[in-house]
């Protein structure tokens, strides 16, 4: 295989994977939340193999700005050196970003 990167997890990141943790407890479901944040992390791990291997996202129109699809999520990253990803958020696909955040995504 090739060069591992370490992929970090922004505070807004982090701040996004509470929220649903604490959305489904308010839900009245507390052990999906748990599980769904499970599957968003393991689903960021390809991204130590292959940092490029999501879509660049479309609101942003930047190649350094991408996201990973996982329904109803879209977990949007940013390729900060050859040996460096960002999450940055993980949001529902339903909501739409706002472009006007231009690099501060």
């Amino acid at each position: 295989m090739g060069q591992r990167c370490e992929v970090q997890f922004a505070d807004s990141a982090e701040e996004d994977l509470d929220a649903i943790i604490a959305w489904y407890d308010a839900q009245l479901v507390p052990d999906v939340g748990p599980r769904l944040v499970a599957a968003i992390i393991e689903r960021v791990e390809q991204l130590e193999f292959f940092p490029e291997s999501g879509v660049v996202t479309p609101e942003f129109d930047n190649p350094l700005l991408r996201e990973l699809q996982m329904p109803p999520f879209r977990i949007v990253y940013r390729v900060e050196s050859a040996d460096l990803i960002s999450v940055v958020r993980i949001w529902r696909s339903e909501r739409p970003m706002d472009p006007t955040l231009g690099g501060n995504a």
